[in-house]
């Protein structure tokens, strides 16, 4: 395979998104360590859901998945700790999207409207990856954004909406 060298990027996200994205990434990661804790000292209901092995799964590739994504987004860029720790967040991301695909506890065994997520991030993974082996590292870096706040924290959010299995372990 054919190296392309790097192209210098100028494109970066203003102040106050990074700062928004920053916010929500700790709210995502402090609520969501909260919640698994409190699950795993007994201090929530027992529920079938918490036995679920795909559910645990995702829950401890997600979690990682959050401070590192922020760190390889707001850190240098091009050096073999960028592409290390980026290699390592993309297989944190597959392995959460592909195991969402057997959670189905909401929607009684079927896929639900959060399952939308799941090719969205395998697309844009595969995409992301593409551009930056092309050299095309605008588009890369834009992908691995969007990827980092449509694919990772909004549906990490709507997994504390009422009557989700996050919801109860932090409120009940």
């Amino acid at each position: 395979m054919a190296v392309i060298a790097q192209q210098e990027v100028a494109i970066d996200l203003p102040r106050m998104a990074k700062g928004a994205l920053l916010f929500g990434a700790t709210l995502l990661a402090g609520a969501t360590t909260i919640a698994v804790a409190r699950a795993l000292t007994g201090m929530t209901p027992s529920t079938y859901e918490a036995r679920q092995a795909a559910i645990l799964i995702h829950l401890a590739s997600v979690l990682p998945a959050i401070p590192l994504g922020l760190w390889v987004l707001l850190a240098r860029k091009g050096d073999a700790r960028h592409k290390r720790l980026g290699r390592i967040w993309a297989v944190l991301m597959l392995t959460a999207a592909t195991l969402a695909i057997f959670i189905r506890t909401i929607n009684h065994g079927q896929f639900s409207w959060i399952h939308l997520f799941v090719p969205v991030v395998f697309l844009a993974l595969f995409r992301a990856i593409r551009a930056a082996r092309r050299g095309n590292i605008a588009q890369h870096k834009r992908l691995l954004w969007t990827l980092y706040s449509a694919g990772l924290l909004l549906p990490g959010m709507f997994a504390f909406l009422p009557g989700r299995l996050l919801w109860h372990w932090l409120m009940l």
